[in-house]
């Protein structure tokens, strides 16, 4: 009970939010009526034989039908027509067994290609074809590339993260592609896992806002629209936080928390008409969510009111038997797949998924009433997306690929999101912005890499491939030198992201003399998934022997990370005089990292994760009070400096708040210094006695705003019921009364939530 109150009230609702089909945005989207598309979809079910719908059911890989680079007509002939597979993704290797990135009119006409092939079959079911294409087109050369999502969400911008997906939809529409997967919608909460930097954080909410505009812009006024195209958030449940930091391994988490933290995002995408879902790799609390009924039928489906698509993740229904070991064999994984839920498999190297639901439907361990809910689901997407009336490329639409005004989105992006951490005082003027006319030594493996700006999904699946990044990509060596010239510049950094020499800390010490001050580039390399586990998210220590040696100069140093998760700093932090957190910051990034250094950009990116001192104290800004003593990060969530400052004043509308009244919170932003910032703006919430142990906080609103020098603007957050609940111990929403916090900055003020009887 709450300090002696003798009274609650339990939010009458089984999960986050009231939820139903009704509420849900899934069918509103797509040109034809529900009625119409419902019609036509049941003469084709009646139709089929068995085995034309389990084909619909079949997801391959392009690289199936590829052998040394060369595109076997005959077998994807035979998939398409003789077993009617549904789906296609992905991209092929070449002759030397590299995935490439390939050119726009290569990928229509594939696309082209297999279309043709799919209206030769006897109910010309056309193929739905999909691709990751993550921050922009991951297989198309030339792409558009934006900041990658843990970089988006330090950005705190929802209209820049529209902007960026609905391009990315274009650019996806004009390869003849109509299905994205993507976005990650899993809640950052394991920071050493190698999908991190496709998160947007570590909070609930932020998540959830950023994957509700991701999705709109991906899926814009309707699928049938030649610039949208499906979205699919992924993936479902609870795979962001892996219980030892490696990718598609167990997760252990309490079904409060999955309902509190994890599956908020999902519900809220549902809401927002996502058309499709990915299914998470790994188990949770000992299921894999492949085979979880509950989770892909009771909860996504009934209780979500999810009507879309589920597909699994990469073999992961093979995986079921030979990783997880919960099925005897294939058959028996495809048994409880399918019956848990699962609509399409994305098998994706042979047709063992075919053969054997064939046999279990013959058999009667899957009910066909099952295989046409699936099937039904495959194909209202594809009515959606117009694929029935035509499924080919649509003229036009490559004159969507690579417009001028799509690099200066991904720029504006790459600005507001490079977040300021540190910036001493040094003969008593901050260190940054730099002056134009000093000389700078640039140093460490992130100075001539493209691929540490892009990370993953980046041309190629792991982005390492410096050769696939377009020439005019500046590395931050280039961006630097176009600024100052490079007479001023004193490279001594690798050509890619190697590992530091013995002769690069060797010219360090040589060449630091003749230079003003140090930018030291440092940070990871490109990877994803798997290829991308460590187990120590300490930097590598030829990164911090550099910086050591570096800090024995006298010389300044300016610390530029590019990173995909928080790789600890502490060991140099105190000897670095500036700290710049670029994340993973896109094609465009290292101009925007010039812009701050020089000052031309006023850095405004706040941290969307907590960032750790130490690898023995992993903690989120939202624990429960409790661990308040412990939470002591090298810097904490929603940290951000700026080149100018600012004073915030916070007032609320009522101090006693009745539990069906909105809330009103006035914040008054004044730029109090000399220069024009943009500041982003977090809102928390802390209940200050809770019957559940509360959070520290929990953020509840966030917001940009741009003031001149000098400028004062106030911005109005209007706040309820949902705003003050919480998961209780019978998995209810609950809201309590008593005592409550809004905290704006360094501002906090207080109301007090009453219930009426």
């Amino acid at each position: 009970m709450k300090m002696g109150k003798l009274f609650y009230v339990l939010v009458i609702v089984v999960l986050i939010f009231t939820s139903s089909c009704s509420n849900s945005t899934n069918n509103k989207k797509g040109g034809k009526s529900n009625v119409e598309m419902d019609k036509k979809v049941s003469a084709l079910l009646s139709r089929m034989t068995l085995e034309e719908k389990v084909g619909q059911m079949t997801q391959i890989t392009l690289d199936k039908f590829y052998n040394k680079g060369i595109l076997d007509t005959i077998l994807l002939r035979e998939y398409i027509i003789q077993y009617g597979i549904g789906s296609i993704l992905n991209t092929h290797q070449d002759k030397n067994g590299s995935i490439i990135p390939l050119s726009m009119k290569e990928w229509r006409d594939l696309q082209t290609t297999i279309q043709n092939y799919a209206l030769q079959a006897r109910l010309k079911v056309p193929i739905l074809y999909g691709i990751d294409a993550i921050h922009g087109v991951t297989y198309l050369e030339g792409a558009t590339l934006f900041p990658h999502n843990i970089a988006m969400a330090a950005a705190r911008d929802t209209e820049i993260v529209y902007k960026a997906a609905t391009i990315t939809a274009k650019e996806v529409r004009a390869c003849g592609i109509r299905w994205n997967f993507d976005p990650v919608l899993g809640v950052g909460r394991q920071p050493l896992w190698s999908r991190f930097e496709e998160t947007f954080g570590e909070d609930t909410y932020l998540v959830s806002m950023m994957g509700r505009a991701v999705i709109t812009g991906y899926e814009g006024d309707g699928l049938d629209k030649n610039t949208a195209v499906a979205s699919c958030m992924k993936h479902y449940l609870g795979y962001s936080d892996p219980l030892n930091g490696k990718d598609r391994t167990p997760a252990y988490i309490p079904e409060i928390v999955l309902r509190q933290i994890f599956l908020p995002p999902f519900k809220e995408a549902v809401d927002a008409g996502t058309s499709t879902v990915m299914i998470n790799s790994g188990s949770v609390n000992g299921i894999p969510v492949h085979a979880n009924k509950y989770l892909l039928t009771d909860v996504l489906k009934k209780e979500l009111g999810f009507q879309g698509l589920v597909v699994s993740d990469w073999q992961d229904i093979i995986a079921l038997y030979d990783k997880h070991h919960v099925a005897k064999d294939n058959k028996e994984a495809v048994m409880m797949a399918v019956n848990a839920g699962i609509d399409m498999s994305m098998v994706p190297s042979d047709l063992s998924f075919y053969k054997d639901l064939v046999s279990l439907v013959k058999e009667g361990k899957v009910p066909e009433s099952r295989i046409d809910d699936a099937v039904r689901r495959i194909l209202k997407v594809k009515y959606r997306l117009n694929l029935f009336d035509n499924p080919f490329p649509e003229k036009g639409t490559e004159d969507y690929y690579e417009k001028p005004d799509y690099k200066q989105v991904a720029l504006k992006a790459a600005h507001e999101l490079i977040t300021l951490l540190k910036n001493d005082t040094v003969s008593g003027h901050s260190v940054l912005p730099l002056s134009n006319d000093l000389r700078v030594l640039v140093a460490g493996p992130g100075a001539n890499s493209r691929a540490t700006l892009n990370g993953s999904w980046s041309y190629s699946w792991q982005g390492k491939d410096e050769s696939h990044y377009p020439s005019n990509v500046l590395t931050i060596r280039q961006a630097i030198e176009e600024k100052i010239g490079k007479d001023k510049v004193i490279n001594i950094a690798p050509a890619g992201f190697q590992k530091v020499s013995s002769q690069q800390i060797k010219d360090l010490q040589k060449y630091a003399s003749g230079a003003d001050v140090i930018v030291l580039c440092l940070g990871e390399n490109s990877y994803a998934e798997s290829p991308g586990s460590i187990d120590d998210l300490t930097l590598s220590e030829d990164q911090l022997k550099l910086a050591e040696t570096a800090s024995i100069t006298g010389k300044p140093i300016i610390l530029i990370l590019t990173e995909g998760r928080p790789r600890i700093v502490s060991k140099i932090e105190p000897s670095m005089n500036a700290v710049l957190l670029a994340y993973r910051p896109g094609n465009l990034g290292a101009i925007a990292i010039a812009d701050v250094l020089l000052g031309e950009v006023n850095p405004s990116g706040k941290l969307p994760y907590t960032y750790p001192r130490y690898t023995g104290n992993i903690m989120t800004y939202d624990m429960p009070v409790r661990s308040a003593p412990y939470y002591k990060p090298q810097w904490p969530f929603g940290y951000g400096l700026s080149y100018t400052t600012f004073s915030t004043s916070l007032k609320l509308n009522h101090d006693t708040l009745n539990i069906n009244d909105t809330l009103q919170v006035s914040v008054l932003l004044k730029n109090t210094g000399n220069r024009y910032g943009e500041l982003a703006i977090d809102l928390f919430v802390r209940d200050m006695t809770a019957t559940m142990a509360p959070p520290m906080r929990k953020l509840r609103r966030f917001a940009r705003v741009a003031l001149k020098a000098g400028e004062s603007r106030r911005i109005i957050f209007n706040l309820s019921n949902e705003d003050w609940s919480f998961i209780d111990s019978s998995l209810k929403l609950r809201i309590e009364e008593g005592n409550m916090m809004i905290m704006v900055g360094d501002k906090k003020a207080a109301f007090y939530l009453k219930l009426k009887e």
